[in-house]
């Protein structure tokens, strides 16, 4: 994207837009699978998508750009990342795309950014333990605001430090948890 022209002329695309129609079109076809089977969309990647990639690896290959510039700099970076990039055609449960990943850690590396302003060690074990309650309730699909309400509820009145397998009852995955929060 870094290598596309922001001011866009009449004349044929530039190497950097030809390079985003390759990435579009795979997407475009990964859109039109969504909906099979991983088996199924493995077979279809193999015949629809395969073409499209190897199309575009010899258009890569052909390309002769400058090393230091945001297109050679990408063309580097994709004839490096060819055979982690062709992975998502091992298998039809794997994603094209790696957005769903960054998309899971990104509160992290929010919550990295202010964790700098804990003062203690003692408050910085505080923030990480309720950021893992939240984080582990919002994977379990429940709400993290009436999860921590049940927590706040329940756990005062619990003996869970003489008996700990009573914590087994507020983990976000009980059954009854998963009821009462969701």
């Amino acid at each position: 994207m870094e290598a596309i022209p922001t001011k866009k002329t009449d004349g044929p695309p530039t190497s950097a837009e030809i390079g985003r129609q390759y990435c579009d079109k795979l997407f475009a076809i990964e859109d039109t699978l969504k909906d099979l089977s991983p088996e199924e969309r493995f077979c279809k990647r193999l015949e629809l998508e395969k073409p499209v990639l190897e199309a575009f690896w010899c258009w890569l290959d052909s390309l002769n750009t400058l090393k230091g510039s945001a297109l050679g700099k990408a063309v580097t970076y994709a004839q490096n990342q060819r055979p982690y990039m062709e992975n998502y055609l091992l298998d039809g449960r794997c994603s094209l795309s790696n957005n769903a990943a960054e998309n899971a850690i990104r509160p992290f590396t929010v919550g990295r950014k202010n964790w700098l302003f804990s003062d203690t060690p003692k408050g910085a074990k505080a923030s990480a333990a309720i950021y893992s309650l939240v984080e582990t309730a919002k994977a379990n699909g429940l709400n993290v605001y009436a999860y921590l309400q049940h927590l706040l509820q329940y756990m005062p009145g619990s003996e869970w430090q003489r008996y700990p397998e009573e914590l087994d009852t507020l983990m976000p995955w009980d059954p009854d948890v998963q009821e009462q929060c969701k």
